[in-house]
């Protein structure tokens, strides 16, 4: 009896090592499970984790590629428009090559023009230095100045006078004034001293000798070429030197009224073509007045072509109401014809009117059909 309990508690040990066994056997089998679903899940992990990263390293390879294509293309544009730029600035470059071989050309010729011209100046010095030479140069210039304001007809160069002077030129104006002469010549060495002079000595000095030249050659004018009769009561004085005309009017004042007392007008190139057209404007009228009795018979004649265009306008004018009268009638005529033509178009046979119907002669005679 005493081992039953013993017995019983060894047999309820055996169901609960039993149970143990049963529940390690559980536990073992739940391990497993858990074991199998961590082994699962680690390996759908690896795989999710490996789809990405392949999907990553694709993008990856894509947004490289795709950086490395517009890489590509960036860098054909730079190059393209590096080019471009290149180009241009060569061209830019060989274009102001061009222009500046082209202005270094224009300033070689232009410094040919330059050396030219001093050339011309020394010459035109040489010339002006010589009282010869210098008269022919003022010559020159009147007569080309003379020739461009007034008809050929109207001037003579170096003309001889009665009292066997030559003159430079000499305008024939009609009377009054009558013609009158231009000499070219000018006192050119006392203006040249006058300008040259520095000391307040040399400058009167100068200016002293300036007067006494050009009152003599005022003078030389006076007596010369104003000959009573024969030419008018006055000459010019051309100064072919606009300088000179202004040193005289701005600082020679009296020898300018000495021209005036003397009747020897001191005229520039200016001042020569305003008095030049002046003349011209007087020959005009001279020659109107002369040629007014040939224009007075010819207004006659055309008076008289007028007179008879008006007549023979009214005769015409009579012949044209004649013509119409006449056609006034024919058309009379063609009407009563053509009502006639109808009549018997409708075969109207019946007894025409006793009364006799006048012909509208054509003529405009009188006559009646």
């Amino acid at each position: 009896r005493m081992t039953e309990p013993l017995a019983r508690q060894m047999q309820a040990l055996g169901g609960h090592v039993q149970q143990l066994g049963m529940g390690q056997e559980q536990l073992r089998g739940g391990l497993q499970t858990v074991s199998d679903t961590q082994a699962n899940a680690q390996a759908q992990m690896i795989q999710s984790i490996e789809a990405r990263m392949a999907h990553v390293q694709q993008q990856m390879q894509d947004r490289l590629a795709d950086n490395a294509a517009r890489s590509a293309r960036s860098l054909t544009e730079m190059q393209e428009r590096m080019s471009e730029t290149l180009h241009g600035s060569s061209k830019q470059t060989t274009t102001s090559l061009t222009q500046l071989q082209e202005r270094l050309a224009a300033i070689d010729r232009a410094q040919d023009n330059i050396t030219k011209l001093s050339g011309d100046v020394l010459s035109l010095q040489d010339i002006l230095s010589n009282k010869q030479t210098r008269g022919a140069f003022g010559e020159i210039q009147l007569h080309d100045i003379v020739s461009k304001a007034l008809p050929s007809d109207s001037y003579t160069m170096q003309a001889s006078l009665s009292s066997g002077k030559r003159a430079d030129c000499l305008i024939h104006l009609p009377n009054p004034p009558g013609p009158i002469v231009i000499d070219s010549k000018f006192p050119l060495e006392a203006y040249e001293a006058l300008r040259r002079a520095k000391t307040d000595f040399e400058v009167k000095e100068a200016a002293r000798a300036m007067r006494v030249a050009v009152k003599a050659h005022i003078s030389a004018i006076s007596s010369k070429y104003i000959i009573e009769g024969e030419t008018a009561d006055g000459a010019l004085m051309f100064l072919p030197s606009e300088a000179v005309y202004a040193e005289l009017h701005g600082n020679f004042p009296e020898l300018v009224r000495e021209g005036f007392a003397a009747r020897v007008w001191i005229v520039s190139p200016t001042t020569c073509m305003a008095t030049l057209n002046t003349m011209r404007a007087i020959l005009k009228d001279a020659r109107m007045r002369e040629q007014a009795g040939a224009i007075r018979k010819t207004l006659k004649m055309l008076h008289r072509d007028v007179e008879l265009v008006v007549e023979r306008v009214g005769k015409l004018n009579t012949h044209f109401g004649q013509a119409r009268a006449d056609l006034e009638g024919l058309g009379t005529a063609a009407e009563r014809a053509g009502k006639r033509a109808a009549r018997l178009d409708n075969f109207d046979f019946e007894e025409l009117s006793p009364q006799e119907i006048p012909v509208v002669p054509l003529t405009g005679s009188g006559e009646k059909n």
